[in-house]
C-alpha cells in the first residue's frame, strides 16, 4: 500500500521551536518528526511515499531526498497556496493505488499497520478511520460507531456537548478508497472531514478501527515534551501491537465507581475518589486499561443495552474531564438465576463470559495481543481475585466497594490496596 503525508504545516502553536523549519520537521529527542514516521511506514513494508509539503517545503525535500537512505521512494506535491486538508490529493489522483494511507504530518505515531489495512480490506469501507481515546475527549473530534466498527456519526470538538459521550476520537490517520477523491478539482480547497468523509458516514461507507497503539499530535510545546518523555521511556514501542501487550484489567463497581449495588440508571454512577488520577496513571505507562464487568442486570430486564451504553458513556466522560480514559470495555450481560420480572430469557444461559470464568479475559487477549501472564487484574472482590487466578495473571484486592466481604472464593491476591490509586502505585512501582 501507498502512504500519502500532509506535510505542510506552519506549526503557529509551536513557533518557539518551528521558526525555520516546517512543523513536521521539529525534533524529538534529537530526529525530525516525520523521519519516525517513515521509518513506521517502512519497517511495515510500506516504502512508496508521497509528501504534500507547502510552508518551508525545501527543508523537508533537502533532508529526505528521494527517501533511498531510509529504504523508500519519496514523491513529492508543493502546495503553492493552501488546499485545505484534501485539496492537494486531486493531483495525485493518477499516481496513487486503488486504496492509500493518508496521514497528518503532525502527529508522532507506533502503529501497527497491517493490523488497519486487514480491518479495512475486511470491511470493505470506503473510508477506515484510525480511533483511538485520548486524555482530552472534550476538545476532540468524536465518532460514534457500532459494534462492528461503522461510522454513525461525527461530533465535532466545536459542536457544544450536552449529553455523555464514549471516549472514541479521530486520530488523523486514514485509509482511502480512490474513489473517494474521484471528484476532486485540481486548485480546488477540500476539506477531508465536512466535503469527503461526512457524506460518506451517511450512507455507511466509512469503519472506525479501534486500536490501543500510540498516535499523539506534537501541536503544543507541553504535547511535544510529553512525547519525547514516552519515548525515552519506550512507551510508543511497547504499545505497538505487533508486540505483545501489558494489561491492567479493572472491574468497574466498586472499583472505579462508587458501589450502590447495581448500577441500573445513567446518573447512580459516581467515580470513586481518585479513581481518575489512578487511571490516568496507567495511561501514563507502557499497560493497557481495559474495564471487565458482569452486568447480570441486562439478563434480568433492570437494564437495557441502551442505558448501559449511556452509564458507560457518562463513565468515559468524567474519566476524560479528568484527563483519563479506557482503551476498551468488556461487560457480560448474561446471568443463569431466573424468576426476575422482565427477565431476558435468551440471556439466561452457562455462558463462559461471566466472572469467575475468563471469556472476557481471552476476548481482549486476541483482540488487544495481551500476554495474561504479565497482566494484571483489580476488582473488589473474590470473584475478580478468582478470575485473575484462573487467568494466570497477578491479582490485587482493592478495599472499596464490596471489599472482598463477598467471600465466594477463596483466593488470595498478590496485593492489596486501600484505593484503586495505591493499587495502581504498588504495580507500576519503578515503571513510571
Amino acid at each position: 500500500m501507498q502512504a500519502v503525508i500532509m506535510a505542510g504545516g506552519k506549526g503557529t502553536r509551536l513557533s518557539s521551536v518551528t521558526k525555520d523549519i516546517p512543523k513536521p520537521m521539529v525534533k524529538l529527542n534529537g530526529k525530525p518528526l516525520l523521519e519516525y514516521q517513515i521509518e513506521n511506514l517502512r519497517n511495515c513494508g510500506i516504502t512508496e511515499i508521497f509528501m504534500i509539503t507547502g510552508h518551508l517545503s525545501h527543508v523537508i525535500m533537502e533532508y529526505f531526498s528521494d527517501g533511498h537512505k531510509w529504504g523508500v521512494n519519496i514523491t513529492y506535491y508543493n502546495e503553492e497556496k493552501p488546499l485545505g486538508t484534501a485539496g492537494a490529493l486531486a493531483f495525485l489522483r493518477d499516481s496513487l493505488d486503488d486504496d492509500f494511507l493518508l496521514l497528518l504530518g503532525d502527529l508522532y505515531l507506533e502503529v501497527d499497520f497491517t493490523r488497519f489495512i486487514l480491518f479495512h480490506k475486511k470491511n470493505n469501507s470506503e473510508i477506515s478511520l484510525f480511533a483511538h481515546p485520548n486524555a482530552h475527549p472534550q476538545d476532540s473530534d468524536l465518532i460514534v460507531a457500532l459494534k462492528d466498527g461503522r461510522v454513525t456519526d461525527w461530533i465535532s470538538k466545536h459542536t457544544e456537548r450536552t449529553d455523555y459521550y464514549r471516549n472514541l476520537v479521530n486520530a488523523g490517520i486514514y485509509i482511502l478508497d480512490k474513489k473517494t477523491i474521484c471528484g476532486l478539482e485540481e486548485g480546488k480547497t477540500y476539506d477531508l472531514d465536512k466535503e469527503i468523509i461526512a457524506p460518506l458516514i451517511a450512507v455507511g461507507q466509512v469503519y472506525a478501527y479501534r486500536s490501543t497503539e500510540y498516535v499523539k499530535d506534537i501541536g503544543t510545546p507541553e504535547r511535544l515534551s510529553c512525547v519525547e518523555k514516552d519515548i525515552k521511556k519506550g512507551i510508543p514501542s511497547s504499545r505497538n501491537l505487533s508486540n505483545k501487550q501489558q494489561c491492567i484489567f479493572l472491574d468497574r463497581d466498586g472499583t472505579i465507581n462508587r458501589y450502590k449495588g447495581f448500577v441500573r440508571h445513567t446518573e447512580d454512577l459516581e467515580l470513586e475518589e481518585k479513581a481518575a488520577l489512578a487511571i490516568k496513571k496507567i495511561n501514563a505507562s507502557p499497560y493497557l486499561t481495559v474495564v471487565v464487568s458482569n452486568q447480570p442486570v441486562i439478563a434480568r430486564g433492570e437494564c437495557s443495552f441502551g442505558e448501559l451504553e449511556k452509564i458507560h458513556s457518562r463513565m468515559e466522560t468524567l474519566l476524560g474531564l479528568e484527563g483519563a480514559y479506557l482503551d476498551r470495555i468488556y461487560y457480560c450481560p448474561h446471568h443463569t438465576d431466573k424468576g426476575f420480572e422482565g427477565e431476558i430469557p435468551e440471556l439466561k444461559f452457562e455462558c463462559d463470559c461471566r466472572k469467575p470464568k475468563t471469556g472476557m479475559l481471552t476476548r481482549a487477549a486476541a483482540e488487544m495481543n495481551i500476554d495474561l501472564a504479565s497482566s494484571w487484574i483489580i476488582g473488589d472482590t473474590t470473584v475478580d481475585i478468582q478470575t485473575g487466578k484462573n487467568a494466570g495473571m497477578k491479582t490485587c484486592l482493592v478495599m472499596t466497594g464490596e471489599a472482598g466481604e463477598d467471600k465466594k472464593y477463596d483466593a488470595k491476591p498478590d496485593l492489596v490496596g486501600k484505593n484503586l490509586l495505591e493499587c495502581i502505585e504498588m504495580i507500576l512501582g519503578d515503571k513510571e
